[in-house]
């Protein structure tokens, strides 16, 4: 009840054109935020082509998904493949049966018989089988159409060791088979090799340099490892072969693994071999590295040239490792390390730290592709006894023997192109 003498206050009416005004704006709004919440999904009107973060991950069996983020020709900056944002190395395995890869050693004519399992003698197939799937993000699938676009023009050069050279058979691997016989070619040395894509203008090469510094045992190997020198100080007679590069992709760790101390000179070897110091592994990767380190700041435009480098490979040798404690190294191993965050003694962490602080410092950007902890787990994958030795392969005796087994180089296909599907994502 209004007590007497109060006057109601008049109502007032707002003009229809107000009314519709305000209800078409706040259906906008709506409409708005709810294709900002469904956008991720192939429907949206947004397409994407690179890694996004985990809120935007797609389905693992929705292919159509898998298509967009492979063939969209639009890109979102915002969703690019960050490896800061998106910890490859934290995920799992996966196992996919409907996984094929891209290429067999049948169909790839390019892979080393140490590599080439199946040519081997090797049958279960399961390993073949398994995906990776980071926790963080979506990874897309290696495309090989985009990647000879990436390089288009360009010369990529893997520099490093024989599993370095396992990665670029892999690269190689994955992007000829879309390439006409006629238009691709591959030229092989002992220290510097040479795929060309002839339809893409484009180079895939390898050299081999596995201190990356110089060392009187990598050219011309020698077989004992207590006679090897390592030059921590000189790089300019590999490194002069690396220039005029537009990719560089580098590794080096298990040549340095020959022992717990490493003989390093100062100087020439010209004097002869004496003056070496033996340090400590770690100390000696240090200064190579910084060798290595100098040389890429000070030779390097970052504009012109992209620089990446692969972390270290874990060999597979001690199989109490991962609780096989009746097991001999990878021997017989047909499923990956379920374990989360197994590390074995086959990596060494002070190497990877050393890795780590050495291209922190450095002025020229370096994009490191952390593999290691990813092929941890899989010590299925290795060329094991389905390998060679001395350049031939081993006999049905020599392969029922489990002390022959390679734990350390990996069958192609296999893990090496896990590590170029995160590569890819990274270009």
């Amino acid at each position: 009840m209004i007590p007497s003498g109060t006057m109601k206050p008049p109502r007032v009416k707002l003009p229809l054109p107000i009314i519709i005004t305000t209800i078409c704006v706040l259906l906008f709004i709506a409409v708005l935020y709810a294709e900002r919440l469904s956008f991720p999904h192939s429907s949206s009107i947004f397409k994407f082509k690179t890694c996004p973060r985990k809120h935007t991950k797609s389905k693992s069996n929705d292919k159509k998904s898998e298509e967009v983020f492979a063939n969209a020709s639009w890109t979102d900056d915002r969703f690019d493949f960050d490896p800061e944002e998106c910890n490859v190395a934290n995920g799992k395995w996966v196992f996919n049966s409907s996984l094929k890869p891209l290429y067999s050693d049948t169909s790839c004519p390019y892979i080393d018989r140490q590599f080439s399992c199946v040519k081997n003698g090797r049958n279960d197939s399961d390993y073949l089988h398994w995906e990776w799937q980071p926790e963080d993000c979506t990874l897309p699938p290696f495309n090989p159409e985009l990647a000879l676009k990436k390089l288009q023009g360009k010369r990529l050069l893997f520099v490093g060791d024989s599993l370095q050279r396992n990665q670029w058979e892999s690269f190689v691997c994955l992007v000829q088979g879309v390439i006409p016989e006629k238009k691709k070619s591959m030229k092989r040395g002992r220290v510097h090799s040479v795929f060309k894509a002839k339809e893409y203008n484009a180079t895939i090469e390898f050299y081999w340099a596995p201190f990356l510094v110089e060392s009187n045992t990598d050219i011309h190997i020698i077989g004992d490892p207590k006679k090897r020198i390592i030059k921590v100080d000189e790089i300019t007679e590999r490194a002069k072969n690396w220039t005029g590069v537009d990719i560089l992709v580098f590794n080096t760790y298990v040549w340095w693994m020959s022992g717990l101390r490493i003989k390093a000179l100062w100087g020439s070897f010209a004097n002869g071999e004496e003056g070496y110091e033996e340090l400590d592994t770690p100390v000696a990767y240090k200064f190579g590295l910084r060798t290595w380190a100098n040389w890429v700041d000070s030779t390097i435009n970052p504009n012109k040239t992209r620089v990446f480098f692969t972390t270290m490979s874990p060999a597979h040798t001690k199989s109490a490792d991962w609780g096989n404690k009746d097991g001999i190294k990878c021997f017989n191993e047909t499923k990956p390390v379920k374990k989360k965050n197994h590390w074995g003694s086959g990596s060494n962490k002070d190497m990877m730290s050393v890795v780590a602080k050495v291209v922190k410092r450095m002025k020229v950007p370096v994009n490191v592709i952390n593999i290691t902890q990813i092929s941890e787990y899989r010590i299925d994958a290795h060329s094991s006894v389905y390998s060679e030795t001395g350049g031939k392969i081993l006999t049905e005796e020599e392969r029922a023997n489990p002390r022959n087994a390679d734990c350390i180089h990996w069958c192609l296909p296999g893990v090496p192109d896990t590590w170029n599907q995160i590569f890819l994502a990274m270009l």
